[in-house]
């Protein structure tokens, strides 16, 4: 092949990447808008398109009407029989996985209680899940993407609210070839939050969920900051808490300790529950019922969540801060109290207009919306599609 037959063959391909990812992020779209969004000329639009629909990547669609006059534009849709990826979320007690499409369409679903707390029964329970999807999505897979209430580093669970210690992810290798990838789930759920929620469009973006404990990610132009190892995000084992606690995590003080459901459980003289999530649900319920112990056991867990997210704005210097799990429920059960620790921990000249508290977009979904948005981003990576796109 000639210099200028590769240069053009380089041409073509960085066009058709150019167009995937922007109808994967932003599906629906007409052809006219994907041509002015990327500064491509009407032919170069039309034959890439033509080229794209002809793999089975992409496929147009008839518009909604509009009520004018003439034919509605056609619309950019992933193709029915398209690139799939698979992401699934292991939570303190249950499982959720996911067949998601270009777009982040979600094709299939299904969810249950893993009943177990060893690595293998849990992940020989989610092969199966994975490998049962349905018989026309499983050859079309790319990637299968796990996020995990756990700390994530080179691609291992080190350390889980599950018991588990140095996991990989193998066992879910359903085929040869297929990539796997494994995130902390409250950095993927920012990551969600960032590109499709209430974070999308935000330079900077701080995401924080509580589950059991505290986890997030610092987001900046809708790239997840995971330090140099993943591991990343671990905001709950910082020590803003008493020193006198030790946390599970190995570690004296941590965030975690003073803002879930345990911390809740102290605060009332019980002892630690078994399950922190489902305790704190009770007991904010308990507090929007008017139970006085409730309601100030659930203002000072607040406050402690407040205080520690002042800290973090301080050194991270953020434009908005999405919030979801059960630090959405703080902020609407003790919104005064939410307030007033926040503005205090802040430093003095950023009180006049500190970065705002959003409640997520995505609810429950972002977890696994996110696994799926880093599994299509090495679907979609150069040396991916180059491959693919021959």
């Amino acid at each position: 092949m000639t210099t200028d037959n590769h240069h053009a063959t380089a041409l073509r391909r960085q066009g058709e990447l150019a167009v995937l990812r922007y109808v994967h992020a932003n599906p629906g779209s007409t052809r006219a808008q994907m041509a002015k969004a990327l500064a491509l000329g009407t032919g170069s639009a039309t034959e890439i398109t033509t080229r794209l629909r002809a793999r089975k990547w992409i496929d147009e669609i008839e518009g909604p009407k509009t009520g004018h006059r003439g034919r509605p534009s056609p619309t950019l849709v992933p193709h029915p029989k398209g690139p799939l990826v698979c992401a699934v979320e292991i939570g303190h007690e249950r499982w959720r996985m996911a067949i998601v499409e270009l777009g982040a369409g979600i094709v299939e679903e299904r969810s249950g209680r893993h009943g177990a707390t060893d690595a293998d029964s849990v992940l020989a329970v989610l092969r199966k899940q994975i490998a049962g999807a349905s018989r026309e999505c499983v050859p079309r897979l790319r990637a299968i993407s796990v996020a995990v209430s756990g700390t994530v580093q080179r691609g291992r669970v080190v350390q889980s609210t599950l018991g588990w210690s140095n996991v990989g992810i193998e066992a879910l290798r359903i085929r040869p070839g297929i990539t796997l990838l494994l995130g902390n789930d409250a950095s993927l759920a920012g990551v969600a939050e960032a590109r499709r929620g209430a974070g999308r469009g935000v330079g900077v973006l701080l995401h924080l969920t509580i589950e059991v404990g505290v986890g997030g990610v610092l987001v900046v132009d809708g790239s997840p900051a995971l330090g140099s190892s993943g591991a990343a995000g671990e905001f709950g084992h910082m020590p803003f808490g008493d020193r006198t606690l030790r946390c599970p995590c190995g570690a004296r003080g941590c965030w975690d300790l003073e803002v879930d459901g345990r911390a809740m459980a102290r605060h009332l003289g019980q002892p630690p529950p078994r399950d922190p999530r489902s305790a704190a649900e009770r007991i904010v319920r308990d507090a929007l019922g008017g139970n006085p112990r409730a309601r100030k056991a659930v203002a000072s867990v607040t406050a402690a969540f407040g205080h520690g997210t002042a800290a973090l704005v301080n050194a991270l210097d953020p434009d908005r801060i999405t919030l979801s799990g059960l630090a959405r429920e703080l902020a609407t059960a003790a919104p005064e109290a939410l307030d007033r620790a926040y503005r205090d921990g802040l430093m003095s000249f950023r009180r006049e207009a500190p970065p705002p508290f959003t409640l997520s977009a995505l609810g429950t979904d972002g977890v696994l919306l996110g696994a799926a948005e880093v599994a299509f981003d090495e679907v979609l990576s150069d040396v991916r599609l180059a491959g693919e796109l021959r």
